[in-house]
């Protein structure tokens, strides 16, 4: 889980997982409501700090990083019942991409299990294991994909416990703002951005990382009673299949372009020496498995893009470039400059790529007054039903789908049932083309 995902943010129908009992494990934990974010009113005493879960109900497990331990491992979680608490830990920062690097793993009647893919890159035995048990995770959009590197995808049904905490309305929806409003005790944050490729790992961060589980599926329980209450829980079902089914995010178009500062680059042939740049900094990333912002900044390649030096001298004169490691790679970033330089005026990058949808919105108004309008009114409808329905409106329904449907409405007409085709062929859940295509289909005609 990375550090953004637990850190920080922007009912009697609700299913019982099974999860163990919070008290078991913080005893004389406060209600949900105790723990609520409600802000402290003037004159009041301040509430007491929650607890702090700093163990684990079963103790810390050894990591599971061999044939025989990932077998045990599998008949234990096979033998559990109910849903799998799941999380994954990534070297962002440190390592070029974003492999998983521990795998967290809870399960009732099974325990936690802490697996090291660094160790068994396949984890097809835990896969079978599972089966179709539902998985919980927080914000599992960020490791789904690292762990269907290593053999894991879910087999049933996904709890998101971030997204669920989005449509209960919650304005902090980090792990541990969520584990402190429904279940009334604090999480350890030390260790969250650490290099987690180490290894050995230090047991202070295999227990950070076991911790990350241990109240997961008391969490899963407790906000989809929430979600219950609200009539919210098949909104949010809906959400975790599609985050669940989503395909693989294609690779990006000019990936370089990514570079922070990038807009302080103006001319084509820096922009040039930025890919030359970038290139060769991602090439040497990648061969020696090190973030490629740890071999050289961004800030360094916009400078260097913008300066063109032609000798080592002036390269050096650069912030970043001055010290030992980089002085050592002069060479390399300077023919990279000398590429950029080569180049034919026909084969520099354009300073920007063609733009493919709407144009942004801001030139709306001289391009096509009467499709902005169309979204302004759409804007202000679909504000007002999010604020009406507590969540967050781009939740609601994606500004991209509404940015496409106002500068292009239904060709054939705008009634409700055309909106409905157009939101269904964009992605959006059955909750969502219910509770807006009339509204939109209103705006629309104005």
């Amino acid at each position: 889980m990375s550090s953004s995902a637990r850190d920080h943010d922007p009912a009697p129908d609700a299913p019982d997982s099974g999860g163990a009992s919070v008290a078991v494990v913080v005893p004389g934990a406060p209600t949900p409501a105790e723990a609520g974010e409600q802000p402290q009113a003037p004159g009041q005493p301040e509430q007491p700090e929650l607890p702090l879960l700093s163990t684990l109900a079963d103790g810390l497990p050894p990591v599971v990083d061999t044939a025989e331990a990932l077998e045990r491992a599998a008949d234990a979680l096979a033998a559990g019942s109910g849903p799998v608490a799941v999380d994954a830990e990534r070297a962002s920062g440190y390592r070029y991409g974003q492999d998983a690097q521990l795998v967290q793993l809870r399960r009732a009647g099974s325990g936690t299990w802490l697996v090291d893919p660094q160790a068994l890159p396949d984890l097809g035995p835990l896969q079978s294991a599972m089966g179709g048990a539902e998985w919980v995770l927080h914000a599992a959009n960020q490791d789904l994909p690292c762990l269907a590197g290593v053999g894991l995808r879910p087999g049933g049904e996904l709890f998101d416990t971030e997204l669920g905490g989005r449509l209960a309305g919650y304005e902090r929806v980090g792990l541990g703002a969520v584990v402190e409003r429904l279940l009334g005790v604090r999480l350890a944050k030390e260790h969250s951005a650490v290099d987690w490729s180490t290894r050995p790992l230090p047991e202070p961060w295999l227990l950070y990382a076991a911790l990350d589980v241990e109240l997961l599926v008391d969490l899963r329980d407790a906000l989809a009673a929430d979600l219950a209450d609200q009539g919210k829980l098949e909104w949010a079902r809906q959400e975790f299949a599609a985050v669940r089914d989503a395909p693989p995010t294609p690779p990006r178009t000019d990936p370089w372009r990514r570079v922070s500062g990038l807009h302080a680059v103006r001319q084509r042939r820096q922009l040039a020496a930025v890919r030359e740049l970038w290139l060769s900094r991602d090439e040497l990333a990648r061969k020696r498995d090190t973030a490629p912002g740890r071999i050289l900044p961004d800030r360094a390649v916009v400078a260097a893009a913008q300066a063109m030096p032609t000798s080592a001298r002036d390269l050096a004169a650069l912030p970043v470039f001055s010290g030992p490691a980089n002085r050592r790679l002069g060479s390399r970033w300077l023919e990279a400059l000398d590429r950029a330089r080569a180049l034919p005026e026909a084969e520099l990058p354009p300073h920007s790529l063609p733009h493919e949808g709407p144009p942004p919105p801001r030139a709306w108004k001289d391009r096509d007054p009467e499709a902005a309008e169309r979204l302004t009114r759409a804007r202000a409808a679909l504000t007002e039903l999010a604020e009406e329905l507590r969540l967050p409106v781009e939740n609601l329904l994606s500004p991209d789908t509404v940015r496409r449907l106002c500068w292009q409405p239904p060709a054939d007409g705008a009634g409700e049932d055309d909106v409905a085709a157009v939101l269904a062929g964009a992605g959006a859940r059955p909750w969502q083309r219910e509770l807006t295509a009339g509204l939109l289909a209103r705006a629309l005609a104005g």
